[in-house]
């Protein structure tokens, strides 16, 4: 069927709908109701609307008034009157003027059944409804409360539509005051994106097969979503890579498809209705083409059962049924009639256990589901079917059987095709026949292929513990870490598109996570002798994945081989897994790919966690990228450009925008997201750069993922994995050198050397260019102003890093002379002191700290403290707060610097305090001397110190709120 003509009506039967309208044709919603106008948009035409334009307005009828109810024509009569003298109301949806409108009651359900077409706009309106229908309280209510009490009465109504309509003549529009825009972008993007040489396409040979971003609509809520049509299922995502949807349904509970103008297209499924809008008119009649091809599909299978349970995280009642070897999840029965689900769980992937009398859990590799139901013996009858089909969607033996005991190894680690059958020792992955096939063809030195119930003698004990343990989840986080889903490949592309990703993977290497030894092969080698020591066989995996060499012949014989080293460690599961890799020859690992770099000029917004792009402003998403995918964030502004540069490891994307302030909120928005709450908004003001990398810190090999920061004159390290900061100064001592093969860059110091590892050579010689510049424009005797004293930053970096675990720290007294030894070493060369890690030395560098901030520096001088006690007395909180404020405004630059870096380290003590046993009330009592001396009896100092540490970001950070908008206090 040609897209441009589709069918004037798509044969489905439709039941008879009756409606609730909210506006009848000549009165005013004050006449019918009483209750003041309603909270409804105004409605106009354009001057610039085509003349041909055929505007529809369905009018629903009150189901409880025969007389009302209102039957189809085949000429629909024109309106009369529409009554457009609607009150505003605040609430700001997101529609586009030239989207349909369908005003619903529910936020989540939608109470409609057809969809309107037009070139420009078209609305939806719902007619009065008795009184008699509606409770008492709800007509005394405010406008909104009433509009959705009354909305929410069409989820009891059938359903019946006529079409109206509108006199080309008549003026109608709707005021975008009230709806505004999807995105207006903010920022524009430069986007230098790397494809491989004729990449290949992901559609399978169906023509029914369709993907990409949309802007939906369901009812009021609007979001740009993840569309697939793989046949049969239409899924809506949140990310293109979270396993599970935010709407899904079969094609056969479609009951209408429209096109519409400007990209617009609108699918119904009885009573609810999506609208969606394409980022160009290609993409839409693809998807409309896609759609009608699906038209006579069979219908689903009946449910075995179905029926309502709770579902805990978040808590909420849905409705739920087996269908087939899949468990659906529905947000109510309604949804369930009409096909309408949430999501479904591919049961051959799951597992099911009891967790209470009228609980249970369904597992997946991805999320685990809680669910309780009304009785123990609802509970019992769910448990048992849920096995049922989980036993039934899996075929037996019992090597098989153990294995996919984890839920990961369910699925092929390539292709992702259920109850994979095959495994490759050496490469610890479980695979699927098609898979195991080319991997076969590698040769058996690169992948030893065995079958899970034909090889019964290499299945040894510490073998199958190896997979259930690690498998396919520890193989692909090391083989598949940066895989794009663009080139991920299902179970239905050919043979020839397996054989070509697998040998990207394993053979070429271009998806592996290289360890960040993998630039020498006598670290390598050196390294897995110390791993095979331990437990870490995800790091062995690394580290065979780059190339480290089992069988190390090393000219001195008395070094041993790693098999060796395990055996006598006692490391059975790391003896097994070298075993198999002893022969094995090392990926080619090719470096480069020969890419084709195309430009492309976009319009960018940010939303949460997401960066949403599309080719023209305020129109619909072309793609979307998900900010946890970023790897570096480097500011690249240089006087009257503003931009900045976001690196993903398949993504390059340049922001510019016109004013400073603009790029700085979207800028720090990221880097906020990258630190994942570990930073507020002032430990990121002047951050020029921020990067993932690897570090290691002198001669160890032990490396750790860390993110850096990089500000004037110093480098910030954050761990998120423990939670600790640690602030290096970049002075004129600092040397730096670049490893361009390595991707690494050495940071040398007078009491430490660092090694940073880098995912992109862009990133290692961006972060080397940075680092240069902030040495050479540093001295190691000068402050700027508004900076913290060396001696105290190196201190507080220390202590953050090392004694946050430390019980009674501050509390605690270290050694006396050792406290004296070292204050003299940081007030002569704090740079060059050497600060040990061990608890007792932790102790000594927090008495040297309160030492050199009791006696060396006044933080709040003696003219000031006696408003700091006035202050303290105030009985509003707000008013005491603000006051604090401008008393910190009132100090010297470097005090307050200081001052906040101090209460700030405070703040993250007591956060660890269930350890450490420092409560912000214990560090008051210990620092009010330090910060008021003669006051520290007051009471209420000590109050006011406890709430400088408690209340940090609030009273040492500036926010400014504005509607709709990121902006940051700079």
């Amino acid at each position: 069927m040609s897209v441009s003509d589709p069918p004037v009506l798509i044969p489905v039967p439709k039941p008879r709908s009756r409606y609730l309208n909210r506006a009848v044709v000549g009165q005013t919603s004050t006449e019918r109701d009483g209750v003041g106008p309603m909270p409804c948009p105004d409605v106009q035409v354009d001057g610039h609307m085509n003349s041909e334009v055929e505007t529809y307005i369905k009018n629903e009828v009150s189901a409880d008034d025969p007389s009302s109810q209102l039957h189809s024509t085949s000429e629909p009569p024109d309106l009369q009157a529409v009554q457009t003298n609607c009150s505003e109301t605040s609430e700001t949806l997101p529609w586009p003027a030239s989207l349909p409108i369908s005003p619903s009651s529910d936020p989540d359900p939608v109470k409609t059944a057809d969809s309107m077409s037009s070139d420009d706009s078209s609305v939806t309106l719902n007619s009065s409804k008795s009184q008699d229908d509606l409770n008492k309280d709800d007509l005394n209510s405010d406008n909104a409360i009433f509009t959705e009490k009354l909305m929410d009465a069409q989820t009891e109504l059938g359903t019946s539509q006529v079409i109206h309509q509108i006199p080309k003549s008549q003026n109608i529009q709707i005021k975008t005051e009230r709806f505004k825009k999807p995105r207006a972008a903010t920022i524009r993007v430069s986007r230098k994106k790397q494809t491989l040489p004729g990449s290949r396409q992901r559609t399978s040979e169906c023509a029914v097969t369709q993907t990409s971003w949309l802007d939906v609509w369901k009812g009021r809520k609007h979001n740009v979503l993840w569309a697939a049509l793989d046949g049969q299922l239409m899924s809506l995502w949140k990310k293109r890579t979270d396993k599970f949807t935010e709407y899904v349904f079969h094609v056969t509970s479609i009951t209408n498809i429209r096109k519409q103008d400007q990209g617009h297209f609108s699918i119904s499924l009885q009573k609810k209705q999506f609208e969606f809008m394409a980022h160009s008119e290609a993409v839409q009649e693809s998807w409309l083409a896609s759609l009608y091809a699906t038209r006579g599909m069979d219908p689903v299978t009946t449910s075995k059962q179905h029926g309502p349970l709770v579902m805990k995280d978040p808590r909420k009642k849905v409705y739920t049924a087996i269908c087939g070897y899949t468990f659906w999840i529905y947000s109510s029965k309604e949804d369930f009639n009409i096909g309408l689900g949430m999501m479904f769980v591919s049961m051959n992937i799951a597992a099911v256990k009891s967790t209470g009398r009228h609980s249970f859990s369904l597992i997946t590799p991805y999320r685990t589901f809680n669910f309780s139901a009304d009785s123990a013996k609802d509970a019992t009858a769910w448990l048992e079917n849920l096995n049922d089909v989980i036993r039934s969607a899996l075929s037996y033996s019992e090597v098989a059987h153990r294995l996919w005991s984890s839920p990961c190894n369910k699925v092929c680690a390539d292709c992702g095709a259920a109850h994979p059958e095959w495994a490759s020792v050496n490469l610890l992955v479980v695979i699927c026949e098609a898979c195991a096939g080319a991997h076969r063809s590698m040769g058996s030195d690169r992948s030893k292929v065995r079958g899970l119930k034909l090889d019964n003698k290499v299945w040894t004990e510490p073998l199958i513990q190896l997979f259930i343990l690690y498998g396919n989840k520890a193989a692909n986080s090391v083989w598949g870490h940066n895989i794009p889903p663009a080139e991920q490949i299902g179970p239905d592309v050919s043979p020839d598109q397996k054989a070509e990703f697998i040998l990207a993977k394993y053979r070429k290497g271009l998806y592996r996570k290289a360890h960040p030894l993998a630039a020498s092969q006598k670290l390598l080698d050196q390294r897995l002798r110390e791993v095979v020591c331990g437990p870490d066989v995800e790091e062995t995996l690394s580290l065979l994945c780059s190339g480290a060499r089992v069988l190390f012949s090393a000219t001195d014989p008395a070094v041993p081989s790693a098999i060796s080293v395990a055996e006598a460690s006692g490391q059975a599961l790391q003896t097994e897994l070298l075993r198999h890799n002893e022969f094995v020859e090392a990926p080619d690992f090719e470096q480069t790919r020969h890419s084709e770099e195309q430009m492309e000029e976009l319009h960018g917004k940010l939303d949460e966690e997401r960066f949403l792009f599309s080719q023209e402003n305020e129109s619909a998403a072309c793609d979307v990228l998900d900010l946890t995918e970023v790897i570096a964030v480097f500011d690249c502004s240089a006087g009257q450009t503003h931009e900045f540069e976001v690196l993903t490891l398949t993504d390059r994307l340049t922001c510019s925008a016109d004013e400073r302030n603009t790029l700085l909120g979207h800028m720090l928005h990221i880097m906020k997201i990258l630190l994942a709450g570990a930073v507020v908004d002032d430990d990121l003001l002047g951050v020029c750069a921020v990067s993932r990398a690897c570090l290691r810190e002198g001669a160890a090999l032990q490396c750790a993922e860390v993110w850096c920061t990089l500000q004037a004159g110093e480098m910030t390290i954050h761990s998120k994995q423990h939670g600790s900061r640690d602030t290096v100064i970049l002075g004129a001592q600092t040397h730096c050198h670049l490893q361009r093969s390595e991707k690494c860059i050495l940071l040398e110091f007078a009491e430490r050397t660092l090694h940073m590892q880098f995912e992109l050579e862009l990133s290692c010689v961006r972060w080397y260019e940075l680092v240069n510049g902030a040495v050479s424009s540093t001295t190691d005797g000068r402050q700027r102003t508004g900076s913290v004293p060396c001696a105290v930053d190196l201190c507080i970096s220390h202590i953050t890093q090392y004694g946050l675990k430390v019980e009674g720290l501050y509390r605690r007294c270290g050694v006396a002379p050792q406290i004296s030894k070292l204050v003299d070493a940081l007030r002569v060369s704090p740079r060059g002191t050497v600060l040990e890690t061990d608890e007792s030395s932790v102790l000594d560098v927090s008495g040297a700290l309160k030492q050199i901030l009791r006696q060396e520096m006044e933080l709040i001088p003696n003219t000031h403290r006696p408003h700091w006690l006035r202050a303290a007395v105030l009985s509003d909180v707000k008013h005491r707060l603000l006051t604090y404020r401008k008393l910190l405004n009132q100090l010297h630059p470097d005090q307050h610097a200081t001052l906040a870096a101090l209460c700030g380290h405070l703040h993250m003590v007591q956060m660890h305090s269930q350890v450490n046993r420092m409560t912000a009330h214990n560090l008051a009592v210990i620092f009010v001397v330090t910060l008021f001396q003669e006051f520290a009896m007051n009471t209420g100092m000590v109050q006011l110190t406890r709430e400088l540490i408690m209340l940090h970001v609030q009273i040492f950070t500036n926010h400014v709120e504005a509607e709709r908008e990121i902006i940051t206090a700079l």
